[in-house]
């Protein structure tokens, strides 16, 4: 298949290097001085599932210059998503499948809002992984998975040529969910919790999940997307919270969420679409949030100040 990578960051650089590996041919679009370690040494990455390289590596910053492709592994950040949609278009034909790979569940509405319907299906994935420097990613723990899926869950040759082309890398696990929803905010679940309590706490995921205190404002963050899920006719399981605390409880100690670390670094973050996602998805069905709305109110200066919307020194 021909795959381009949009945004070759922690997940599309994983991913997609993965995919490279095995002999898929990737393109990787990227930018700055990423880009340019790209093109001229290719992409390393440390593995806790095996270090690698793929050199030579076809990438560019311009999607014109890609032309169409079979699939698009949509890598940037969840704020990101719908500047990415307009740019996406050059590589968009007929057949090509749009995957999103971000935290949240908004990405595939705001893409289709751009490029049509046709080509957006669903996608979640599961790594700790970042950009330890140019051309370079750095995985560091938790089994890396990527589910996809029709949005009606239907069954498709597109997405069995994409499973079949995942089945054929190695350090990854691919699986089509029977209902890709349900896979989407179970993860959505987890992340919400981890990053806002990472936030707040400013601590790494082995203290918040051991102090009582905290881990019961987990178990409370997670209740509430999970209310919030429900009122939306997402079948989330029962046992989903403990389940998802007892995978929390099986990360290495000194793991961080990405939004964390972007609002700890002063970055802009994936606030609006992970906890504040959750107080306006709530909102629309009238399901109360009120620990999802203080954490998003307690960061959202931070947030603003990261985006240069107030300014203030601490």
């Amino acid at each position: 298949m021909r795959i381009a990578v949009f945004g070759t960051g922690g997940v599309g650089g994983y991913f997609g290097g993965r995919l490279a590996q095995a002999g898929e041919e990737v393109i990787f679009i990227a930018r700055g001085q990423h880009l340019q370690a790209l093109q001229t040494h290719g992409l390393k990455v440390e593995s806790v599932k095996g270090d690698f390289v793929v050199h030579p590596v076809q990438a560019t910053a311009t999607p014109d210059e890609v032309g169409v492709v079979d699939v698009v592994l949509v890598g940037v950040k969840a704020w990101q998503v719908p500047e990415a949609a307009q740019a996406i278009g050059p590589l968009i034909g007929p057949e090509t499948m749009v995957v999103p790979l971000q935290n949240g569940v908004d990405a595939p509405a705001q893409l289709a809002a751009v490029l049509g319907p046709k080509p957006v299906i669903g996608g979640v994935c599961g790594i700790l992984s970042f950009v330890a420097g140019p051309g370079h990613i750095r995985h560091v723990g938790a089994d890396p998975f990527v589910n996809f899926g029709e949005l009606d869950n239907r069954s498709s040759d597109r997405v069995k040529r994409l499973h079949q082309a995942f089945a054929q890398a190695t350090g990854a696990t691919a699986e089509v969910p029977a209902d890709i929803h349900v896979a989407m905010w179970r993860k959505f679940l987890l992340i919400v919790s981890w990053s806002g309590i990472g936030a707040i706490t400013r601590a790494p995921v082995g203290i918040f999940r051991s102090l009582p205190q905290t881990r019961q404002l987990l178990q409370q963050t997670m209740q509430e997307v999970f209310d919030v899920a429900h009122a939306r006719n997402i079948a989330l399981p029962d046992d989903i919270i403990d389940k998802t605390l007892a995978f929390m409880d099986s990360l290495p100690p000194g793991g961080t969420a990405s939004m964390q670390r972007d609002i700890i670094a002063g970055r802009p973050s994936e606030l609006e679409t992970q906890n504040g996602a959750v107080v306006r998805l709530g909102q629309e069905v009238g399901v109360e949030t009120p620990l999802n709305a203080f954490i998003y109110h307690m960061l959202l200066p931070l947030e603003l100040k990261a985006r240069g919307q107030v300014e203030f020194t601490i």
